[in-house]
């Protein structure tokens, strides 16, 4: 520890000479950054705060009514303390310093024996330099330390338990919304550490710089990026070394960044290379599966025995979109941020489940995937433990850790479109185009949702999605449904809610007047008006199945 005037009066060769201190006693504990011996009077300009000055004060007794003036000088100056050597028959300067000296704020002390000044200052030096080099030494090996685990994308945990161990003093990194991350007790009970953290911190103010705040005075330091920050480093407890602990948790808050940025550019990497894979797999031109269950597995896919085609598509993009007409649609930056949350999402449920996958974005809002299956009996349990990870993955308002909808976005659900189990990488990839339509019609589907659709869910409504946007379709609609259409915006409301009713239940008028509450005259009355509206006999069954596809379709396009 840096040495105070109360450590220096201690050194034997001081406490000899029987120092008296004649005022400023309350100020021994003044840290002393270096002694400065010297006879002259006006020295004020020669310090720069924090020394302790020794001098024999020979011209204190030619002069002692500049006694005050000079102990002024030296406190204004920021001198850590005096001393001075007053030795024989020297009362008017011994006078004139018990008279100045109470009034004093930096302690003033007197020897009546002859001290060695040199040996006090060689002393103080040596241990002024001492505890420098050792500051200099400790913060070698916290850079050390810290940089060897940042090399090592050391874990959350790791960094912050090496943090804990060097401090010596309990460690905790919390995210923004006062949640613990990570945290090393150390000798502390867990429970005494944590005992209503949340509450506890949010008492606590975050600070722009390392500090200690709050109700307890945690020292804590952010952890983030310039104007990204994401968490912060607590140690709640009080410390000897400050400074130290201090210096300590600022590297651990960079380690934690630089290892959080460079997590993300290696997740970036991994997903633009099974991007670049899935694309070249769909479009193979010559490629052999041979060669693309190499490529695979040089990516992490494990060979397996069949493969499935899965489309994760936005419930939020539109059906065929293409990256123009999103970025038109909505906030691209958004949805490019969604879509990597999807893949860190989906990584993390394969992880939990040993499974593997070639994932990557196939188009905007799209997120594709061809999942490795071992056994034909395990496709519908992997399929559901990634649904569930996606359902179980969806976080609170608000942003989260890992980049995913900022602020102010609602939070975006995923349909999952399945296309058919293969036995081959090659025709699996081909399945994508078949999955992303399932997925895309699945977002389209009234009623509950399922986790995931396959061909057989969507049937007559998938081929209406694909062709519901084509002028000649969108013409069929219109003049299928005309004389419904128009009495609607005539203010004549119910007809085309009574015709999906008839249609759905296959002409069962009882059923209808039953799930209606309405009297079967009532019913036939309207009926009837409808058939007038629609100029057509409900009764044909190929005029129902013509007007099942308009209504469907218009249902469709209004999605």
């Amino acid at each position: 520890m840096q040495p105070t005037v109360r450590s220096v009066l201690g050194l034997p060769v001081l406490r000899e000479a029987n120092p008296q201190i004649l005022g400023g006693g309350k100020a021994l504990d003044n840290p002393v950054r270096w002694v400065h011996v010297s006879e002259v009077l006006d020295i004020s300009g020669l310090l720069s705060g924090g020394e302790l000055v020794l001098t024999t004060g020979l011209e204190l007794e030619k002069a002692p009514g500049l006694t005050a003036t000079f102990i002024r000088s030296l406190e204004e100056a920021g001198a850590a303390g005096l001393v001075v050597e007053v030795i024989g028959n020297r009362m008017r300067s011994m006078d004139a310093l018990r008279a100045a000296a109470p009034g004093a704020t930096m302690p003033v002390i007197v020897v009546e024996r002859r001290v060695r000044f040199v040996q006090i200052t060689e002393i103080v030096h040596r241990s002024i330099v001492a505890e420098q080099l050792e500051r200099v030494e400790r913060a070698r090996d916290v850079h050390e330390a810290f940089t060897t685990l940042s090399l090592e994308s050391a874990g959350t945990q790791q960094v912050v338990e090496q943090a804990s161990a060097m401090i010596g003093a309990p460690v905790v990194l919390e995210d923004l919304s006062h949640l613990v991350l990570a945290f090393s007790a150390g000798q502390l009970n867990t429970a005494d550490l944590l005992d209503d953290w949340e509450r506890r911190s949010r008492t606590t103010p975050s600070a722009s710089e390392t500090s200690r705040s709050g109700p307890e005075a945690w020292l804590q330091t952010s952890v983030g990026v310039h104007r990204q920050l994401w968490g912060r480093l607590v140690v709640p407890m009080p410390l000897d070394d400050d400074e130290a602990a201090a210096m300590v948790l600022e590297r651990a808050a960079q380690t934690l960044a630089i290892n959080r940025l460079a997590e993300r550019d290696r997740r970036e990497l991994s997903h633009q290379a099974q991007a670049g894979l899935l694309n070249a797999l769909r479009q193979p031109r010559g490629l052999s599966e041979g060669e693309a269950q190499a490529r695979a597995a040089a990516l992490g896919l494990r060979r397996s025995s069949y493969y499935v085609p899965v489309v994760f598509r936005s419930d939020g993009a539109s059906a065929g979109s293409s990256p123009d007409d999103a970025a038109a649609d909505g906030d691209p930056l958004a949805g490019q941020q969604e879509e990597r949350a999807l893949l860190e999402q989906l990584a993390r449920a394969l992880k939990s489940g040993s499974g593997t996958a070639l994932t990557a974005s196939i188009r905007s809002g799209s997120v594709g995937m061809i999942l490795a299956i071992p056994a034909k009996q395990l496709e519908d349990p992997m399929l559901q433990r990634l649904a569930d990870g996606l359902a179980s993955a969806r976080p609170p308002s608000g942003p989260s850790l890992d980049g995913g909808r900022p602020p102010g976005h609602p939070e975006v659900t995923w349909s999952i479109g399945v296309g058919r189990l293969r036995g081959s990488l090659l025709e699996a990839a081909a399945g994508i185009d078949e999955a992303a339509h399932v997925a895309e019609t699945a977002a389209t589907l009234p009623g509950g949702r399922k986790p995931f659709y396959r061909a057989t869910d969507v049937r007559l409504r998938g081929l209406l999605a694909l062709l519901r946007k084509d002028p000649r379709v969108q013409q069929f609609v219109e003049s299928e449904l005309e004389g419904v259409l128009n009495a609607e915006a005539r203010g004549a409301e119910g007809y085309l809610e009574l015709l999906g009713q008839y249609l759905e239940s296959g002409g069962n008028k009882a059923a209808i007047a039953r799930n209606g509450y309405l009297s079967r005259p009532t019913l036939y009355a309207r009926l009837a008006r409808l058939e007038a509206l629609l100029a057509v006999d409900l009764d044909d069954a190929e005029s129902r199945t013509s007007l099942h596809v308009a209504l469907l379709l218009h249902r469709l396009r209004n999605l």
